[in-house]
């Protein structure tokens, strides 16, 4: 790919159109290193390395690995030219991006971080999430506690964006995910589906545990109450004792991964 278009993949319109996506930061590349280095994914790679990074980082930071990605040595100015960040590190990633269908497991991850294979996931399905750092922690959750696979909705942030990326420190690379399901589509793939309100049942209750889909809204709006009622969803809340009325949208999927997990 060439430069001008590496530079294009801060927007979603050429990552769809091009199939790739950009990884920054020394943190970030070694992550995805760890998920799919080894694959033949991992050879459709290509690095990007400053000049500086490449003269005193490179070798420190991958030394002893060994690394399908190809590797391509740019000046700062270019390097500065394909960068999101206003102080760059010198390493920039730029990935395939994965198979995100229902009928088929992403390319990436290859497992799930246990060396096993995702079995028996639980699903959480985000109805137009809109916030890049709110879905970005929603991902960093759900891989943390493993056996879970996120869908989005249609006109949800893209999780490629490179604020998402970043937002979940790499575990993008590790938790499966659906771009662009419908209502109707999500309608006819489970039966059993809860959801978050101000009232309800509490997350706590071993109840919460026995559901299919668990729906999340979007941050404003939360879930359209059509939806609610095709779906017969049942209602459930996070008891609090504070002052305020709502949680974050990250905090309150979060808390829901925990109490599936335990």
């Amino acid at each position: 790919m060439k430069l001008d278009d590496v530079k294009k993949l801060h927007q979603k319109k050429y990552r769809t159109r091009f199939g790739y996506y950009l990884v920054e930061g020394e943190h970030l590349v070694l992550e995805l290193h760890k998920a799919i280095n080894g694959t033949v994914l991992a050879q459709k790679v290509t690095l990007y390395v400053s000049e500086q990074y490449m003269r005193e980082e490179y070798t420190q930071t991958f030394e002893g690995m060994n690394i399908d990605f190809k590797v391509l040595v740019l000046t700062q100015k270019q390097m500065a030219q394909i960068s999101d960040t206003k102080t760059p590190q010198g390493i920039v990633a730029c990935v395939p991006l994965p198979n995100v269908s229902s009928d088929q497991k992403p390319q990436v991850p290859v497992s799930d971080g246990n060396g096993g294979s995702f079995k028996n996931e639980r699903c959480i399905y985000l109805y137009q999430v809109q916030d890049p750092g709110n879905l970005g922690t929603i991902i960093r959750s759900l891989a943390w506690f493993g056996r879970f696979r996120l869908i989005l909705s249609p006109d949800s942030v893209d999780p490629f964006n490179p604020k998402v990326v970043r937002a979940s420190m790499g575990a993008i690379f590790h938790l499966p995910i659906e771009l662009d399901v419908s209502l109707d589509d999500l309608s006819t793939r489970f039966e059993r589906f809860a959801y978050l309100d101000l009232t309800g049942s509490a997350v706590n209750s071993d109840a919460f545990a026995k559901y299919e889909c668990y729906l999340f809204g979007n941050e404003a709006r939360g879930v359209p109450h059509n939806a609610l009622n095709m779906f017969n969803a049942d209602a459930y809340t996070i008891s609090g004792s504070g002052s305020i009325e709502s949680l974050n949208l990250g905090s309150a999927v979060s808390m829901c991964a925990y109490q599936l997990s335990v």
